[in-house]
């Protein structure tokens, strides 16, 4: 009778203890293991979405940039007569001059002007992405720059239209040739646009363009409060057999 009873027996408190114990534990490593993946899964998610702004505000920069000084049917047109000269912040412009900007050392940085002229069958893009769809020639003055935390453009003198988000600053730096001894539209020097003069305006070969970016996880320790991406633009119009 006694050893049925023994048999019968449940499990102590101790037993019952240390297995709730045990429980705990893995239930704690789980959920550990369950906040790290959804921690790196919204890390990821917001360092696609910069990449994405980035490679977004650059390809519209790029697209724009390198049309710089463009004129339909050369042949019957001119490039003073595409791009006149005109008045841009109080600054006057001369007729043919393709590029324009200005400078600011900080936030929101600089800002960038870029002219050409496009006809109706051409697939050039203007900065809020349209195209010429008017049946004639229309001259476009694309001017980017930031402004509250995003890439702007105005458009022929337009309110700023807002593209994309995230950023802090724009930093433009001008591609030009100051060594007019050879012969050549390759580039020896790099200025910010209050140091371009008259003639460097009309000898700009590329610009260099950086955006740089709030770091979506700067709240996280180690990380940078901003992220910065850099590119050079060769201007279509100054490439070539020259370069």
């Amino acid at each position: 009778m006694s050893t049925r009873r023994r048999q019968q027996r449940g499990f102590s408190l101790i037993e019952l203890s240390i297995a709730i114990a045990i429980a705990l534990f893995l239930m704690a490593g789980l959920l550990v293991i369950l906040q790290n993946v959804r921690r790196a899964q919204t890390n990821q998610t917001l360092l696609a979405q910069l990449h994405d702004n980035q490679r977004l505000a650059m390809t519209l920069i790029t697209d724009v940039v390198q049309a710089a000084g463009y004129f339909p049917d050369p042949t019957t047109n001119t490039l003073t007569a595409a791009l006149p000269a005109i008045t841009i912040a109080g600054t006057n412009v001369a007729a043919g001059q393709a590029l324009f900007g200005t400078y600011n050392s900080a936030d929101p940085g600089d800002t960038v002007t870029v002219r050409f002229t496009t006809a109706s069958s051409d697939t050039i893009i203007n900065c809020i992405g349209g195209t010429n769809i008017s049946g004639g020639n229309i001259a476009y003055l694309n001017t980017f720059g930031v402004s509250g935390g995003q890439l702007t453009c105005s458009l022929n003198g337009a309110p700023a239209a807002n593209l994309i988000g995230g950023l802090q600053r724009l930093d433009v730096r001008y591609g030009v040739k100051r060594n007019l001894a050879v012969d050549d539209n390759n580039v020896d020097t790099y200025l910010q646009a209050n140091q371009m003069t008259a003639a460097d305006w009309s000898n700009v070969s590329s610009v260099k363009v950086r955006l740089t970016f709030t770091n979506p996880l700067a709240s996280q320790a180690g990380q940078p409060a901003t992220i910065r991406f850099t590119r050079v633009i060769a201007v279509m119009s100054r490439a070539g057999v020259k370069t």
